[in-house]
């Protein structure tokens, strides 16, 4: 599977001067915050690829112009043909404003979710807009990623997360295109875009995550879209 990760500043090959062969063979993309909602849109009307997205700091605008044909992701897990994505979009707070998160109010938002974790027997992709707490942040509290990333990492061992926020022209020493994560996570990067290539096995195959229950609600799923 080929997913493409956006973040933060729009590419011209993909709006102005628009080429289709930018995203041959794209099966998903993923917006990880910070973007046009025009451009979502265009990008999904001309790829006709699903495009999943959280929210970044300035965003604010989705609230009442939201990216349409997207799929917003933010505190939930969407599964795509097997592979399960949970979207955490916002900042640290550094001032009054939407999106923006404490410490506090972010891990609130992941304990939130724990049972829906759970009952799928984990993620594969973490998608937010923020970094985890000391892995391509920065000290700046507008910059500051979240330890309760960390610690959600920590836990559930996801094969990737893909974020932004931090951007290529604040400097080299910052700006880091990956990084490995203590927990064994491939950390990214999407400033601009990011090409991900993810094989089957890295996922659990559509149905099959071990978790009795949920495996048995795709199946029925199943089941009833073959019926209509």
């Amino acid at each position: 599977m080929k997913i493409m990760a956006l973040a933060d500043e729009e590419n011209k090959a993909f709006w102005d001067f628009y080429d289709p062969a930018r995203f041959k063979d794209v099966d998903l993309i993923i917006s990880c915050g910070d973007l046009n909602h025009r451009y979502l849109e265009f990008i999904e009307t001309m790829t006709n690829v699903p495009l999943l997205y959280v929210r970044g700091n300035h965003d604010r605008s989705y609230t009442d112009q939201p990216p349409e044909g997207c799929i917003d992701i933010d505190d939930r897990i969407y599964d795509y043909k097997g592979l399960r994505i949970l979207g955490l979009g916002g900042s640290m707070r550094y001032k009054m404003g939407g999106d923006m998160y404490s410490e506090e109010e972010m891990d609130k938002r992941i304990r939130k979710l724990n049972r829906a974790i759970v009952l799928r027997n984990g993620f594969d992709i973490l998608v937010t807009h923020a970094p985890a707490r000391g892995y391509g942040d920065m000290e700046d509290l507008p910059h500051r990623g979240f330890q309760c990333f960390n610690d959600l990492l920590d836990r559930w061992k996801p094969k990737y997360m893909l974020y932004g926020h931090v951007h290529r022209s604040y400097g080299a020493q910052e700006f880091r295109r990956t990084r490995d994560h203590a927990a064994g996570t491939k950390l990214i990067n999407a400033y601009d875009h990011y090409d991900l290539t993810i094989g089957d096995d890295e996922h659990p195959a559509h149905g099959k995550t071990g978790s009795a229950l949920y495996d048995l609600y795709i199946s029925l799923q199943e089941r009833r879209s073959h019926e209509v």
